[in-house]
């Protein structure tokens, strides 16, 4: 059997038909397959490799941390420096409220643990999330992602969960003194980029302040300069009380987090004792590669270049099949007739070398999320193949 007959049988599936193509190599802002053909990568691993795929710095901080240890005890019992000086350089460029990292092996477990957080330290036990949100899909984060046909075939699931509209002024009433905490994403990134009001985000917070529920923030998405500044929150002139991390965080390498004030983390330190923990969790070598990638991004001012890379692959996409586009920097969702039409351009787009996705609750729109550091020149060609692509639908 080959690889991928043995893909199909020994690895569990997520869909009836998996893309299943059979990837050797990835560099930049490309993959190449086992018979060498390249692809222009589009969506950068669902929005993780922001500084491109296998960038040397993060290569060289894998190595160095290979050299020293692997995994040595559960999360938060010893000082492990790459824990440490990765923790240091986030909260360095956030808020001063946001001043404490708890690490987790993916943007799901950080949701999980935000809101834990919210629970403790409010001592309620009602969650609003938003209609159309996607947060993660272990138990608690499916209990509050908006959409029901992703919730349905595993209720029953959290109590004390609603789902308001997103962008809704009215539906802010919801959040009264029982509201443990209020999740949202600051972009909403699976409803096919749907951007908040900046006055819905301001009184979304101020509700918040009233009546004493947690603001919790997920960037997993659109994090670490995907939106055009270093944190999507920073564009709306608000903090959020937890900020929730993940895909990009880790360099490549598995790693989410949520950070929020240390006088709130402190709550997972007593009654009960290890309130909230984690085997592999911020392990040392994704924290390496976390921090080499957050500083190549800094120090290589990709995010300096995201609005005119954004604004060439608008002034490109151009074309009678496309309805809309709505994007924030380089997350795209380029709205097309349906959800067939959709299926037959990401297919025919990865059979000419450019590989693009879809989103779970806007079907029609392709995905565009590239790494940061993705060239004109990939530019113009990747939107060349999707135009002609376009061209050939009947």
């Amino acid at each position: 059997m080959n690889h991928r007959q043995l893909f199909l049988q020994h690895v569990a599936q997520t869909s009836p038909a998996p893309l299943a193509l059979e990837i050797e190599k990835a560099e930049g802002c490309r993959l190449w397959d086992v018979h060498g053909k390249s692809y222009i990568d589009l969506i950068a691993g669902i929005s993780v490799c922001n500084v491109g795929h296998r960038h040397p710095e993060v290569i060289r901080a894998i190595q160095k941390q290979l050299d020293h240890y692997l995994h040595v005890m559960v999360y938060g019992e010893l000082v492990q420096s790459p824990q440490v000086q990765y923790a240091t350089l986030l909260t360095r460029h956030l808020p001063d409220t946001l001043n404490c990292v708890y690490f987790t092996n993916s943007g799901s477990e950080a949701i999980e643990g935000a809101m834990k957080l919210a629970k403790k330290v409010t001592g309620r036990g009602e969650i609003i999330a938003f209609q159309n949100s996607y947060h993660g899909s272990t138990h608690g984060a499916l209990s509050i992602i908006g959409d029901e046909y992703w919730r349905n075939a595993y209720r029953p699931l959290l109590p004390g969960i609603q789902h308001a509209v997103y962008n809704s002024f009215e539906d802010l009433s919801w959040i009264t003194t029982k509201t443990a905490c209020v999740v949202a994403e600051t972009i909403q990134a699976e409803a096919g980029v749907n951007l908040p009001q900046q006055e819905w985000l301001a009184a979304l917070r101020n509700r918040c302040n009233e009546t004493g529920a947690l603001l919790i923030l997920d960037e997993n998405q659109c994090g670490f300069g995907r939106n055009g500044s270093l944190w999507a929150f920073q564009q709306y002139n608000l903090v959020p009380d937890v900020l929730v991390l993940g895909k990009a965080l880790g360099g490549g390498m598995p790693l989410g987090g949520f950070v929020a004030n240390k006088q709130f983390m402190d709550a997972f330190t007593d009654n009960p004792v290890l309130g909230h923990i984690t085997t592999f969790g911020g392990h040392p070598v994704c924290c390496a590669a976390g921090s080499a990638a957050m500083t190549v991004l800094l120090e290589e001012q990709l995010i300096d270049q995201v609005s005119s890379k954004e604004q060439l692959f608008l002034s490109l996409l151009q074309h009678p099949k496309i309805k809309a586009i709505r994007s924030r920097g380089l997350m795209m969702a380029v709205e097309l007739e349906d959800a067939a039409t959709l299926q037959h351009v990401i297919q025919r787009c990865i059979e000419n070398g450019v590989f693009v996705d879809w989103f779970l609750f806007a079907p029609h729109c392709i995905r565009i999320a590239p790494p940061l550091n993705i060239s004109e020149e990939e530019i113009r060609e990747a939107c060349a193949v999707i135009l002609r692509v376009l061209d050939q639908l009947n």
